[in-house]
């Protein structure tokens, strides 16, 4: 994985990155499908990097999509403590208001809406196709993200505890269903708005710990 100077601009990050794998401007257009003007105008620092331009260098260049952040002017390290909190509504507040405040996302964040997409998760998590999405993309999510916030931690425990089929089938699906939210970039939050599209992921994974603690 290539390194990244942190006082690197996303302009100069690019034209190295470029410069480095001996790739055009037209190339990165037609590998991240954004057209060439646009890279162009980001790169010459005359236009801002949209998260959704970031998440398509990332993919194509193999770079961590939080270094891409900082490196477009994103304020990340904020954020990062309000990822995880034991209290669940004054987490939701907070979310709200860093949503509210990014200007990137318009919608309305709840609770309701986590717990909805997780019981689709849950179902999907006991099909031999989920159970593989499980066990053959955390590990690149994982590697994606990097260690931010202290609910990765409770990530890892269940992933371990899902591939080591321990516990009782029905179990296996709660856990499924938030490991699934984190892999799968389809939540109520895109994973692509970095980082408050993680923010969704530490709710969920609070949502299932508390419901296997009540088991």
């Amino acid at each position: 994985m290539p390194e990244i100077s942190k006082n690197e601009s996303i302009g100069v990050l690019l034209k190295r990155q470029l410069k480095e794998r001996s790739l055009s401007m037209r190339k990165l257009s037609q590998l991240t499908e954004i057209d060439t003007a646009t890279i162009s105008r980001i790169v010459s620092g005359k236009r801002k990097a949209k998260p959704q331009h970031l998440q398509k260098f990332a993919e194509c260049l193999d770079i961590p999509i939080a270094e891409l952040f900082a490196a477009a002017g994103y304020p990340i390290e904020p954020k990062r403590e309000r990822a995880y909190s034991y209290d669940l509504y004054s987490s939701v507040d907070n979310i709200q208001k860093t949503l509210e405040s990014s200007n990137l996302y318009d919608k309305k964040f709840t609770i309701e809406s986590v717990e909805e997409q997780l019981e689709k998760y849950e179902q999907f998590a006991q099909t031999a196709e989920g159970r593989e999405t499980i066990l053959n993309g955390f590990d690149e999510k994982m590697q994606k993200l990097g260690s931010i916030g202290p609910f990765i931690s409770h990530l890892k425990e269940m992933f371990n505890t899902f591939r080591s089929m321990k516990v009782t089938s029905h179990h296996l699906s709660i856990i499924g269903g938030a490991l699934l939210y984190f892999i799968l970039p389809v939540d109520v939050i895109p994973d692509y708005i970095f980082p408050i599209g993680y923010l969704d992921d530490a709710i969920a994974v609070q949502l299932v710990s508390d419901l296997l603690t009540k088991k």
